[in-house]
């Protein structure tokens, strides 16, 4: 495949000839699968460290602590600089690269917070669990909000608007169709669970802004946006929710870019299979859909996990740059999910695939990528390259020092809480329970005015009588004097 620039080469390892990742073809995703403790977290960071080194900025979830060892420098030691060498790695020295540390808990980074309007119902619903029915309600609250222009950036939006549709249901059911309260009710003890578990602190203002996740420091390098995931992982949907959002974002937000020499962000998501675990179809053809297109925004997505069998066939067709580490055969369905990772990969008539799969000691792999024809090559079993940082976690105080001087500053550090869809829904509630109260009273009014007016007795048969004989008698005597004083004479 020719293009009209120079082909930018990322080397990170050698086998029967150096591995490498052509720089036009890194935004065509990849996948790097392995057992734990076969070298997967170190391949991520020589990896981020030389598309850093490359100017492309990095965005990786930290799952164990252990990729913060990119903000420091490696400890000096012979057999990483003798394998450096061997390895054919250009200038090798011990450094670590320009991070800046994100944490959705704000404990060991920067706060990380996206809106209810950005996340969306379709991710909402699955980050909540709804049926379809709940999510039908969902729906119809979104599309409340949007008409009627009320902003919902974080959970107390979506709990005051659950609230008004609830009381007007009736209203809510004529115009959007129909609504009821169970299912609101259903919402509702979801969102208070969701609460417990903290997801407020993903949800509210200032959102993260994508600039922020794809810049370079002042000699060029990429800078690496590390996010701490050792307790959000403790909350699967919450991680998976994030995830499918970061993608979704990025493929709605940047604009086309076709070929470059070399892509605008690379992402690696670790423990990837909890995106598609117990994912709905749509959701799945949603995934599917940004995968394909993402690239063309300059986007590589590299998904980390075990087994290759973690990822769907759909999406597994997407991901062609792949670095394969050592899987374990304990038991048949084992050696099933090895027979079809080997089968994979293009054979290399100088190795069985998949025996070398059980036999690749730590730091090896076996791996594929793009071809200046854009097809897979034959695979190889390669040595990866030693990373330039630290192969272990940054401390708390290294942590605080990168922090001190991240590029940044305070700008996610305090929440915002502007006027939204809770203050506006709010206010219309007061008035319509003034209004209420105000009908209510001018009700008792007109009760009270008619009971006071049945409340006068009536005149009886004899008193109505001597009234009349009264009036006429009167009316005589009164004709006699008049005509006695002024009569004629």
């Amino acid at each position: 495949m020719a293009s009209d620039f120079e082909t930018v080469k990322l080397h990170f390892g050698k086998g029967e000839r150096p591995a490498e990742i052509l720089g036009h073809f890194a935004n065509r995703h990849g996948l790097i699968t392995g057992a734990t403790g076969t070298g997967k977290t170190v391949t991520v960071q020589v990896l981020a460290e030389n598309f850093s080194r490359l100017g492309v900025p990095v965005f990786v979830t930290d799952v164990k602590g252990d990729v913060s060892g990119l903000s420091q420098a490696g400890k000096e030691k012979e057999k990483l600089i003798a394998r450096a060498e061997k390895l054919g790695v250009k200038d090798y020295k011990f450094e670590g690269s320009s991070t800046v540390f994100w944490d959705i808990y704000r404990k060991y980074g920067h706060p990380v917070r996206t809106t209810l309007m950005e996340l969306g119902p379709m991710l909402l619903g699955r980050f909540l669990e709804l049926s379809d029915v709940q999510e039908g309600v969902l729906n119809v609250g979104f599309k409340m909000a949007q008409d009627e222009k009320l902003a919902l950036l974080d959970l107390k939006d979506l709990q005051q608007l659950l609230s008004y549709m609830g009381d007007n249901y009736q209203d809510v059911s004529n115009k959007y169709g129909r609504v009821t309260s169970s299912s609101i009710g259903a919402i509702q003890r979801r969102l208070l669970k969701l609460e417990q578990q903290g997801a407020e602190m993903l949800l509210g203002e200032p959102a993260i802004e994508l600039s922020d996740l794809m810049k370079q420091d002042l000699s060029g390098n990429g800078i690496i946006s590390i996010m701490d995931s050792r307790d959000l992982i403790q909350n699967p949907q919450m991680y998976a929710t994030f995830m499918l959002w970061l993608m979704t974002e990025l493929f709605e937000s940047l604009p086309e870019v076709g070929d470059q020499p070399l892509p605008k962000l690379i992402l690696f998501f670790d423990e990837a299979h909890l995106i598609f675990n117990d994912a709905p179809k749509a959701l799945l053809q949603k995934i599917e859909q940004v995968a394909r297109l993402v690239r063309s925004k300059g986007v590589g997505i590299y998904f980390c996990t075990q087994s290759p069998g973690d990822v769907p066939e759909t999406i597994l067709g997407q991901l062609a740059n792949k670095v394969q580490h050592a899987l374990r055969s304990y038991t048949p369905k084992d050696q099933k999910v090895i027979r079809a990772a080997a089968e994979s990969f293009r054979p290399n008539p100088n190795f069985d695939t998949e025996e070398a799969i059980t036999q690749l000691g730590v730091g090896e792999a076996l791996v594929s990528t793009l071809d200046e024809n854009g097809a897979p090559s034959v695979v190889d079993w390669v040595k990866i390259s030693p990373p330039r940082c630290r192969m272990g976690p940054a401390n708390d105080e290294e942590r605080k020092t990168v922090m001190s001087r991240s590029p940044i500053g305070d700008k996610y550090d305090d929440d915002m809480d502007k006027d939204s869809a809770f203050e506006k829904l709010q206010k219309r509630q007061e008035q319509i329970e003034k209004q209420k109260k105000e009908a209510e009273e001018a009700l008792e009014r007109e009760k009270a005015d008619q009971k006071r007016v049945r409340g006068r007795r009536g005149d009886t048969f004899i008193e109505a009588a001597g009234k009349t004989v009264v009036r006429r008698f009167g009316t005589k005597i009164v004709n006699a004097l008049w005509k006695s004083f002024f009569g004629k004479r």
